[in-house]
């Protein structure tokens, strides 16, 4: 899949099968999405209000619990979708170049560069939630509810990219792909605050913004050659 105006537009070399598959994850990517934006901060700020305020607040972390349990079936038929793509994909497989030493240092190099994106993720998880204490977070139901919505996404991005370490050690280019998309992510928001300081001429913005964006840049191309080189072809 690729970017395109204000949507994600299928890639037109896939067959009719694969795009099939890939129109079913979009679906179920979207009940994700809305069961995560949702249920996660309805749950969590329902809990801090019956706790700390009325009772009323056990009935939003209810309608949240059921939000949070639709978006999680969608996220594990969603996978499932995703295993029976890359089941039918030729980077979901061992590489055949695996037995060369290339290959093999190749993949190896991305399962690190895979691994420092996993502990970047995490650590900002623990960055959100220490900071949190400072924002008043804690004290309030919106804020503790946003919050925990906040420290979901770097969460499952770190799981994501540890996921595809045991994929990389086995020489499967699948695990470097998966990285450079993840990466890409954080590199959009590095881009944003980055241009975000150049318009509020804003130093500390620049730098942090300019920095993740540089190194998203670099790590995504060591993983695009790690790909190819996993594949036996040319760097």
């Amino acid at each position: 899949m690729s970017l395109g105006e204000k949507e994600m537009r299928i890639d037109p070399t896939l067959d009719a099968g694969q795009r099939e598959l890939v129109i079913e994850i979009q679906k179920k990517s979207k009940t994700f999405a809305i069961g995560l934006v949702l249920g996660v901060p309805l749950t969590f700020g329902g809990l801090h209000h019956g706790i700390t305020e009325k009772p009323a607040g056990f009935a939003a972390a209810a309608i949240g619990l059921v939000l949070a349990a639709v978006g999680a079936v969608a996220m594990v038929r969603m996978r499932a979708l995703r295993e029976r793509l890359r089941g039918i994909t030729p980077d979901a497989w061992r590489s055949p170049a695996a037995h060369l030493p290339g290959a093999r240092r190749a993949a190896t190099l991305a399962a690190y560069v895979n691994g420092v994106l996993a502990l970047l993720n995490l650590g900002a998880v623990g960055w959100l939630l220490v900071k949190g204490a400072g924002w008043g977070a804690y004290g309030n139901s919106f804020g503790f509810g946003a919050l925990m919505l906040g420290a979901a996404i770097p969460l499952g991005m770190g799981l994501a990219a540890a996921s595809t370490i045991p994929q990389l050690l086995r020489v499967v280019p699948a695990g470097a792909k998966v990285g450079r998309s993840l990466y890409s992510v954080l590199m959009v928001l590095g881009a944003t605050m980055l241009i975000n300081g150049v318009k509020g001429a804003d130093p500390t913005a620049l730098v942090v913004g300019g920095a993740v964006t540089a190194v998203c840049l670099g790590a995504m191309t060591l993983l695009g050659r790690a790909v190819k080189r996993m594949r036996g072809e040319q760097s």
